[in-house]
């Protein structure tokens, strides 16, 4: 094989719940994630070498998460070929969407077909849990259920979404989620029981309310950027239904019926905020048989 094409899909939180912390200092969690058709396109050619390029963002390797999936599958399974992995980055970065650990989790998927190695999603799971949280849910994609530090995935039927109009902000906060894990403390802690709701009703096919909805980091991340309880000001304004964060954010997000009116909020937060939107619909799980 001399050239494979991926699709590298975004994801958004129905819920993100913190159930408490753990001896190694991780949070143990439990959210409701659904992948979405906001993508990245990833290549893999031959190459004497290993390497990861993103032509319209030239992130280093060494900060790469897709070289550093790409280099650990390498080592581990002693591989002596080589591979030019390029990223054409749609999904914004740092914004609460996953678009690194999906390009993660679809390189080592990649490199596994490149390279020809069979492996299963389960052997590929060790190295996608020991390089971020959301790694190891976009070794599947669609609708999941994870648990742990994200490490363990129960997949689930599809949510009954249609449509969700997100907005993604220009606002940098260096080190975000770990920053973000950082003002966490015993208040922020729950149960899971709205997670655990959510996924029962999603099992069940049916509605998602918004009363299900929930993000830990939401009330933290007003505290922390007051540009964002801006932003949530203005898409109020304009939307007067549920905003979500997305992730550890800043990106945001609003659950719509239908694509027209999807469309047209979209536009309007665009012209309003001057910040990226987009219209996003649930993307399939992946098939491993």
């Amino acid at each position: 094989m001399s050239l494979l094409q991926l699709t590298s899909p975004a994801k958004i939180n129905l819920t993100l719940e913190i159930l408490g912390k753990r001896p190694d200092n991780f949070h143990n969690l439990t959210s409701i994630i659904v992948s979405v058709n906001l993508t990245d396109q990833i290549t893999i050619e031959e190459s004497s070498s290993l390497e990861v390029i993103c032509p319209n963002l030239g992130i280093e390797n060494k900060f790469n998460l897709a070289y550093l999936a790409a280099k650990t599958l390498k080592e581990q399974y002693h591989i002596s070929k080589g591979a030019k992995i390029t990223i054409f980055k749609k999904i914004p970065i740092s914004a609460g969407l996953g678009g690194g650990s999906s390009n993660a989790a679809m390189t080592l998927i990649g490199l596994n077909e490149f390279w020809g190695l069979n492996l299963k999603v389960a052997q590929l799971t060790p190295i996608a849990s020991s390089l971020g949280s959301d790694i190891t849910f976009f070794l599947s994609n669609g609708t999941a259920m994870i648990q742990g530090k994200g490490e363990i995935v129960r997949e689930l039927p599809p949510a009954n979404i249609k449509y969700a109009v997100i907005v993604s902000p220009d606002i940098t906060i260096k080190n975000k989620t770990k920053h973000m894990f950082s003002q966490v403390n015993t208040d922020h802690y729950t149960k899971g029981l709205l997670t655990r709701k959510l996924e029962a009703r999603i099992r069940g096919r049916g509605d998602i309310p918004s009363q299900l909805l929930f993000n830990v980091f939401d009330d933290i991340s007003i505290h922390l950027l007051p540009e964002l309880k801006v932003l949530r000001q203005t898409f109020t304004d304009i939307w007067n239904k549920e905003i979500y964060l997305c992730g550890a954010g800043p990106s945001l997000f609003t659950l719509v019926e239908s694509k027209k009116t999807a469309t047209a909020l979209s536009l309007l937060l665009n012209k309003k905020t001057g910040f990226k939107t987009y219209v996003v619909e649930p993307t399939s799980p992946i098939d491993w048989d």
